[in-house]
């Protein structure tokens, strides 16, 4: 390996001492340094047109072998970051995704000159080539997500073309090591996992959900496979020479030779069958890797989620929607929802202006203008004002897609049409809390708090309407970034 490298390149990785010290340092460094550092040394070769194609595409390979743990650690670190400062959450993600990106665009600059220069000694890489730069795609589309989009079209032809030179070179299904110390896969398999990744729709959860989904679907893969022929249990489909991303299959499309088809039918029943072993055993089974240790409670929903994505019949929508088009004020926060309902504070600080696109008995969705820094986040809870109206709705993000650098979609579940802001003491401290049903004793009440405030057995005071309320907690019924929903039995009101 080391006499592949030319006297002739100045590069400090064309030295084979010196390349080997600094891959080292990378492989040893925490996750955001390390990657940082592998960005740095993949941008110095970008730009470096000294290296024979056969050294750059072999520096690149060991970059990447470098930074692969620390880079996947970064991914699995990053959802922990919802409770820090957004400039710090901000930083690891231009961080994770663009080592990704990166890494992406020095494989495909690769194959480009491949394709330039024609046979130049690195057939004997392509096979490797091929799967390490659909898995840096893959990567890519993760973090993407965690940011909630948006993906350009562009990304699923780029995904596409590989997939369909593996296939010209009969590469696709051949067995491949990835890394060191992984698992078989092919090309096939790993083009494959980018698709059900996409049918997951991640749009509807949470950066650490997404996270638990990848993980999940690298398990579960092996009950889907992808196929040329038109089948009545056909779920999904994908034009793998097209901009266009997999489809759930409401009609046949436009036969082509690059059409394939996909379904989740065998998996939906391994899921289930997961469900009820980890419900058994009150643990996720040692042979589902996840990456860290996750409780039973998170990785449930998670497991369901998948498993109606992934259901021959798409779910369906409990309430009818009525589209419109109307403007919509919002707030962000229980604090600032709760300053708006007690009249602490008024005008346009801290409201955005939305507009509604559809409305249901149950929520409603919105086109919104993303704000600088971007504060939306699934779960999290919001007030809104429709146009012309008076009072505020109380609502929980449960759906988020950018379509746009500021422009998003965005889907709210509507919680309480009449909440009322108190002032509540809860044994001798005094918390702000909204009041989401209308009390009435012996009855139930949802009450919203800050996420510290809510004590086992510990009665919330407060008055409301010249009465004095006695509100006892029961069952939690939603967990946010900074609130907690919870059941409240009415013990008096007079």
């Amino acid at each position: 390996m080391l006499g592949l490298f030319s006297k002739n390149p100045s590069h400090p990785l064309a030295d084979a001492r010196e390349a080997k010290r600094i891959l080292g340092e990378i492989a040893g460094r925490e996750p955001l340094g390390a990657v940082e550092d592998a960005s740095a040394w993949m941008e110095s070769l970008a730009g470096d047109d000294s290296f024979k194609l056969a050294q750059r595409l072999d520096l690149i390979f060991r970059l990447d072998e470098a930074a692969v743990v620390p880079a996947r650690r970064l991914g699995r670190d990053y959802p922990a970051l919802g409770n820090a400062s957004r400039a710090q959450e901000s930083r690891h993600w231009q961080v994770g995704h663009g080592y990704w990106q990166q890494l992406a665009t020095a494989y495909l600059d690769c194959i480009d000159r491949h394709r330039a220069a024609g046979k130049e000694g690195i057939d004997p890489q392509l096979h490797l080539l091929y799967g390490r730069l659909v898995n840096a795609l893959a990567a890519q589309l993760k973090w993407d997500q965690f940011h909630y989009g948006p993906v350009e079209r562009e990304y699923w032809k780029t995904l596409g073309g590989i997939y369909l030179a593996a296939v010209e070179a009969r590469l696709a299904q051949k067995p491949l090591q990835l890394y060191a110390g992984a698992a078989e896969t092919t090309v096939e398999a790993e083009y494959l996992k980018v698709l059900v990744f996409h049918a997951a729709s991640m749009d509807n959860l949470r950066p650490l959900e997404i996270e638990i989904a990848e993980r999940l679907i690298a398990y579960f893969l092996p009950y889907f496979s992808l196929i040329r022929e038109v089948r009545k249990e056909n779920v999904y489909w994908v034009d793998v020479a097209k901009a266009l991303p997999p489809t759930r299959l409401a009609r046949v499309p436009e036969i082509t030779p690059t059409l394939r088809f996909f379904n989740g039918t065998r998996a939906v029943d391994a899921v289930q069958k997961t469900i009820e072993q980890i419900r058994g055993e009150g643990r996720v089974p040692a042979g589902i890797n996840l990456g860290a240790q996750y409780a039973v409670e998170t990785v449930i929903p998670v497991l369901q989620h998948l498993a109606m994505c992934w259901a021959p019949k798409p779910p369906m929508r409990s309430d009818v929607r009525r589209r419109i088009n109307a403007p919509l004020r919002v707030v962000n926060g229980l604090a600032k929802v709760h300053q708006r309902l007690s009249a602490r504070s008024d005008g346009a600080d801290g409201v955005d202006s939305w507009v509604i696109e559809d409305v249901s008995l149950g929520g409603l969705g919105a086109q919104a203008t993303i704000s600088n820094p971007d504060w939306i986040r699934i779960g999290g809870l919001i007030g809104v004002q429709p146009d012309g109206g008076e009072n505020w709705l109380i609502g929980v993000v449960r759906r988020y897609v950018r379509t746009g650098a500021k422009q998003a979609a965005v889907g709210i579940q509507t919680l309480s049409k009449v909440p009322r802001a108190v002032f509540a003491e809860a044994g001798g401290l005094h918390t702000e809390a909204l009041l989401l049903d209308v009390p009435e004793v012996g009855e139930y009440a949802r009450m919203a708090l800050p996420a510290n405030a809510l004590e086992d057995k510990v009665a919330l005071l407060f008055p409301l309407d010249d009465k004095n309320a006695r509100l006892h907690p029961r069952e939690i019924l939603v967990t946010g970034p900074d609130f907690v929903i919870a059941n409240f039995f009415v013990q008096s009101f007079s």
